[in-house]
């Protein structure tokens, strides 16, 4: 999301995407706070996802189901770095945007496809734990299909939702010989319907059926766990279908494992952070548009918007931590070159050709 700025004429309002309009003058002071704010969450957000990507695309073999959501979130989080924080980052050096059209529209459009992704990924995670602990007789049913259509909607709906941004922005003259990639609206109602209808499709709808899902599953886990998984609704179906699967005899199912409760309370913390970082950047984007006259300046939006982006930080350390398998992946990655320098300096130098690791330690000197 962008910063709101400032130019009105008689037909449309101007909306500045990131630094100064005419009448402004930049906080070389501030700016230079940003650059290196920026430049640190940009170095962090795309090293986490970058590292914690290649561990689950390596062993993406004995991938479980919610590793394939952690995939996606990663490239979601890996989009908002390169195309939010680094656009950023960028027009906060040069001040101005410098390109064709074609590139202030797809930088654009591409900003908000990471935010949307981003989002809608954590919803597809939540219904997917919703599906599996509260009706695991539809998960059982759908098996292992090639494409995981939670994850395919949220990319498509992602792409599309954020095709306005290709009609909204556009490279404008905002000076005589000074252009800058900046979106026109219908004034008075077009910037407030713009931000209000990306508020509500970003972050206030998506939050509600977050915790719609949430509420259901813990319901279900408080009825699994202190009720008995006799009066739990959906361990009950569970328990029939692995009954009477392929002939087999009943197997005793003790409602939600704990490998559910441990993915339910990783996704509830993954949501819980995104709207610790996005909640004020958006309450203060509807503030800005709806009440003008006492309305955050845009150094504040921006500050705000740097908050945001620490998301992208989060979520892989977050997925990491929770699951053993990738952790200890990660470890070994992170550890792998001091691994190599230790076995270096604990072998002889001709071991590797007279066989020999077991030399007194005298024998290296």
């Amino acid at each position: 999301m962008s910063v709101i700025a400032v130019t009105v004429n008689s037909s449309t309002t101007s909306y500045n995407s990131c630094n100064t309009t005419s009448g402004d003058v930049r906080n070389e002071y501030v700016v230079q706070w940003n650059i290196a704010i920026l430049t640190i969450i940009f170095s962090f957000a795309t090293f986490g996802n970058c590292l914690v990507l290649f561990t689950l695309l390596r062993r993406r073999k004995h991938n479980a189901l919610m590793h394939t959501f952690m995939i996606h979130l990663c490239l979601a989080d890996l989009v908002v770095s390169f195309f939010q924080v680094l656009p950023q980052l960028i027009w906060d050096i040069i001040d101005r945007f410098q390109g064709p059209d074609i590139l202030c529209k797809g930088v654009r459009y591409l900003q908000v496809v990471g935010m949307f992704a981003s989002s809608y990924m954590i919803v597809a995670m939540t219904f997917d734990r919703h599906q599996a602990i509260c009706r695991p007789m539809m998960t059982f049913k759908k098996g292992s299909a090639r494409w995981n259509v939670p994850v395919c909607l949220a990319w498509i709906a992602s792409g599309i939702l954020s095709i306005p941004q290709i009609f909204i922005f556009a490279r404008t003259e905002v000076h005589t010989g000074v252009y800058d990639c900046w979106a026109s609206f219908v004034e008075p109602w077009g910037l407030k319907a713009y931000v209000t209808w990306m508020t509500l499709m970003v972050f206030i709808l998506p939050a509600m059926f977050i915790a719609t899902c949430q509420v259901l599953i813990f319901r279900e886990i408080h009825h699994s766990l202190y009720m008995g998984t006799e009066r739990s609704p959906g361990s009950r179906r569970k328990g029939k279908l692995i009954g009477g699967r392929n002939g087999m005899p009943p197997v005793a199912d003790s409602g939600v494992t704990s490998a559910m409760s441990k993915t339910v309370r990783m996704t509830l913390v993954i949501v819980l952070i995104y709207v610790v970082c996005w909640a004020p950047f958006f309450i203060a984007q509807l503030w800005n548009v709806w009440n003008p006259e006492s309305a955050a300046n845009n150094a504040a939006i921006r500050i705000l918007m740097i908050l945001a982006s620490l998301n992208s930080c989060t979520n892989p350390w977050i997925y990491t931590i929770f699951s053993s398998s990738v952790s200890k992946d990660v470890q070994s990655i992170l550890c792998w070159g001091c691994r190599v320098r230790k076995r270096k300096n604990s072998l002889p130098e001709d071991s590797c050709f007279t066989g020999s690791t077991s030399l007194p330690k005298e024998s290296l000197y």
